[in-house]
């Protein structure tokens, strides 16, 4: 099973990263309908952070966010399922195949995978912030050399006023 296919299912959902329903379904090779009735016979294995149901306003916006006219309900009578990591992983006892066993298996890594990434970006994230303050530091350092030499121009005296420099002999012109 291709894992950027699993990935790009992959969505953010009450601040959780889940697979809905009818992906799930189209990766088992099952119908929708089947995937959740196996779930709804098995209810007591699904608590609200393995897997919950969409409101009528989360479905709204994840139709917008999918660029999605309200006519096109894409199939949808009811809102759908979302599955945490944990309720893909527990639908692997309820779907009990092997292509069910092939495909959670590949969801567990897509899901490993997006951490890993999001982890890099973490400490890419810290380490440009680090980079950004160091350099902020040293903008500063030459922000004010500048300015104290622009002020030293101005302050310069003109070649009339200015008092000798040099060897002076006993005649003085003042």
């Amino acid at each position: 099973m291709e894992i950027q296919i699993i990935k790009s299912k992959i969505t953010i959902i009450r601040g959780a990263k889940v697979l809905l329903d009818r992906d799930l379904a189209e990766l088992y090779g099952v119908e929708t309908r089947v995937l959740k009735q196996a779930v709804r016979r098995n209810i007591k294995r699904f608590p609200e952070d393995f897997m919950f149901q969409l409101t009528k306003e989360e479905l709204t916006n994840w139709r917008s966010q999918n660029v999605m006219s309200k006519a096109d309900k894409m199939g949808l009578r009811y809102p759908p399922f979302a599955f945490t990591e944990q309720g893909v992983a527990m639908l692997s006892s309820v779907l009990n195949s092997d292509k069910a066993i092939d495909v959670n298996i590949s969801i567990m890594r897509a899901f490993v995978l997006l951490r890993q990434h999001l982890s890099d970006y973490k400490d890419l994230k810290e380490q440009i912030a680090k980079l950004e303050k160091e350099m902020n530091i040293k903008f500063k350092d030459i922000h004010q050399a500048l300015n104290y030499l622009l002020e030293k121009d101005k302050a310069v005296l003109t070649y009339e006023n200015r008092e000798r420099i040099g060897f002076k002999t006993g005649k003085s012109k003042k």
